[in-house]
Parts: structure tokens; C-alpha cells; sequence
């Protein structure tokens, strides 16, 4: 495979070279995508080409993708704020700490955003969708080729946008484990920020739990 082809394709999706942790996530996930089509070629009934999942649950694959009912309930909870009088973001801290990890736009914090960070509407966009590939391919790469439900990875890119989890949580290793109604459960314990139950926090995660739960 010419991986050179999907990291040139990723940079001019997102306008900019790729630091080096996108470089490391994008490789792993190339290589679940391989090692899935390889132990599906393997374990395919002869003359089928793939294998047999329970009805409406397939293998979520690195190559999924969140879908437009996803990205809605992210936005829901994820709203821009700190809107200026001259249209353009500031950084705000979290709700929980009162101070790091400091957020704009749809949500973004890391490297670079702090107090006083301004963005255009543009620039928000533009990380958002950047950042839903990122999270996006973290989720596929932490449940490998468990049977996924559009709904189901939905739900935990949510999640995963959220609380940066989906590698140590337990709902995660529930959902694997094809315990979907425990995994279901789970979401609501996590609804602590700063070390404080948040309203927000709850709400969403009965958010997620209902779109995990959809058939």
C-alpha cells in the first residue's frame, strides 16, 4: 500500500503538514485496516469474500466515519462560544478547573490554546473537522474489528471527543466484548470535570448512551 497517497490526501484536507502524534495515528490505523482485510481473506466462507456479522452490525473498520447524526450531537454540546464583537473567538477555560485545558471553537484545546487565543469562525471549522478524523480514527484503531453499529461509533467518538478515553475506558473494553447493554451504562459514569459532577456532563452522556442504544 502507498500510504504516501492517504498523508498527502489528510494534509490537503487540512491546509497544513501533520504533526508527528496524526503521523502515528494514521499509521496505526492503516495497519488495523490491514490486519482486518487480512484475517477477514482468512476466516471468509469460500465464495463470500467476508465474513458473517449479526444483522445491521458490521466490523467498524479505521475507515469509518462519524455521520452527520454524530457530528450534531457533538455541535450540541460543543457550540462556539465566546463570540466577540468583532466576530472572531476567544479561548475560554473549562467549565470544571476554571483554567486548563483551555477551549475554542467547536471544543479544540491543545497546544497553542490558551488565555487570549482568538479564532475566526473559519479556523474553528477548519480544526473541528481536522479534529473528527483525528478522534475518529482513535476510536477504530481502540475497537479494532469488534462488530460497530453506525450508531455505536457515533457515540463513542462523542465520548471520545470529550474525555480523550476511548483507550482506558471501560465501556470501551465492554463494547469489544459485545456487552453492549453494560457498555451502555457506563457512559454515565462519566460526568465529573475538575472533580465536580457537571449538568452539562450528564446530559450529554444520556445523549450518547440513547445513540450507543439505537438499533
Amino acid at each position: 500500500m502507498n500510504r504516501k497517497i492517504i498523508f498527502d490526501t489528510v494534509r490537503q484536507m487540512l491546509g497544513r503538514g501533520l504533526r508527528q502524534s496524526e503521523v502515528e495515528t494514521l499509521d496505526l490505523a492503516i495497519d488495523q485496516a490491514l490486519e482486518q482485510d487480512v484475517h477477514r481473506g482468512q476466516n471468509s466462507a469460500p465464495g463470500t469474500g467476508e465474513q458473517n456479522y449479526p444483522q445491521d452490525r458490521a466490523p467498524c473498520t479505521p475507515s469509518c466515519r462519524i455521520s452527520p447524526a454524530g457530528i450534531q450531537l457533538i455541535q450540541r454540546f460543543e457550540s462556539c462560544a465566546r463570540l466577540r464583537p468583532d466576530g472572531l473567538y476567544e479561548a475560554y477555560p473549562d467549565p470544571g478547573t476554571g483554567g486548563a485545558p483551555w477551549t475554542i471553537g467547536w471544543g479544540s484545546t491543545g497546544p497553542g490554546i490558551r488565555p487570549g487565543t482568538v479564532w475566526s469562525q473559519e479556523q474553528c471549522d477548519r480544526r473541528f473537522e481536522a479534529d473528527l478524523v483525528r478522534y475518529a480514527a482513535e476510536v477504530s484503531a481502540a475497537i479494532g474489528s469488534a462488530p460497530t453499529t453506525q450508531q455505536q461509533f457515533d457515540a463513542l467518538v462523542s465520548f471520545h471527543y470529550n474525555t480523550g478515553a476511548i483507550r482506558r475506558a471501560t465501556l470501551t473494553r465492554l463494547h469489544i466484548a459485545g456487552q453492549f447493554d453494560r457498555a451502555a451504562e457506563e457512559f454515565a459514569r462519566w460526568r465529573y470535570a475538575g472533580g465536580q459532577v457537571l449538568k452539562g456532563l450528564i446530559r450529554r452522556r444520556r445523549e450518547e448512551a440513547r445513540l450507543y442504544g439505537m438499533q
